[in-house]
């Protein structure tokens, strides 16, 4: 399997699938990996994290939703228990992502789909998604290139955000702890504002429909899960209605 896995690499594919390729792919997110990156790091040292505690947060964790929600936690004492749960139920969306992504690799080994897998975010997701439609095709040296840029440019960032961090002692003042949120509503923007007119109306309906639902949902059960069920049903909603 391995064998014909690197015959496909050097034959199957062109010089827009290597590994090099993926780091060039990957440097028009890497703004968003540095700033929020930047923002994690004065958050943590600002929560009482020392600088070896948040480099082990990026590197064993490595989402940075989960990584601000972890030191808003661990400021409240929550119960290591409480923010296990938490963080996975958060970074449940991994799952879809990546079962999104797997038909593209399915002549890969299982440990290099687990390292796909691992490395993917939100970003990195995006561009892969992109590419596919534009190409129907990406390789696992492209993959790699494009996920190992983002992760080491991540935790460089992190790490550098955590010394800055030692001058900063109320980071919210700047508004670094509405950095991820202000990120994502960009992201947002960028994908309504390439939809017409039609599609942009029905986006716009989804979205008052899920915060609908969370609102409703929240008075039966705690947020995290009113998030997460609020989630899966507008999306399925949203499946039905493009079919």
């Amino acid at each position: 399997m391995n064998s014909h896995t690197e015959t496909m690499d050097k034959v199957g594919f062109h010089e827009e699938d290597s590994f090099l390729q993926g780091i060039k792919d990957c440097i028009p997110t890497l703004l968003g990996y540095i700033s929020i990156g930047l923002a994690f790091g004065v958050v943590g040292s600002a929560s009482g994290l020392k600088l070896f505690e948040i480099a082990l947060l990026t590197i064993l964790v490595y989402a940075g939703s989960a990584q601000f929600i972890f030191c808003a936690l661990i400021l409240s004492g929550t119960p290591a228990s409480a923010i296990i749960f938490t963080i996975f139920i958060v970074n449940l969306r991994h799952f879809l992502m990546s079962l999104t992504l797997a038909p593209n690799f399915t002549n890969y080994s299982v440990m290099r789909n687990i390292g796909f897998g691992t490395l993917l975010t939100d970003e990195t997701f995006g561009v892969a998604i992109t590419k596919i439609m534009r190409t129907k095709k990406i390789s696992g040296k492209w993959m790699d290139g494009l996920n190992i840029t983002a992760y080491l440019v991540w935790i460089a960032s992190c790490i550098a955000g955590a010394f800055l961090g030692q001058w900063i002692a109320h980071p919210e003042k700047w508004g670094l702890d509405f950095a991820l949120t202000a990120m994502f509503v960009a992201l947002l923007i960028l994908q309504l504002a390439s939809v017409g007119k039609t599609k942009l109306a029905k986006n716009l309906l989804l979205i008052g429909l899920i915060a609908l639902c969370m609102y409703v949902f929240s008075y039966f059960m705690p947020s995290h899960l009113a998030v997460l069920i609020s989630t899966i049903v507008v999306a399925t909603v949203g499946v039905v209605i493009d079919r």
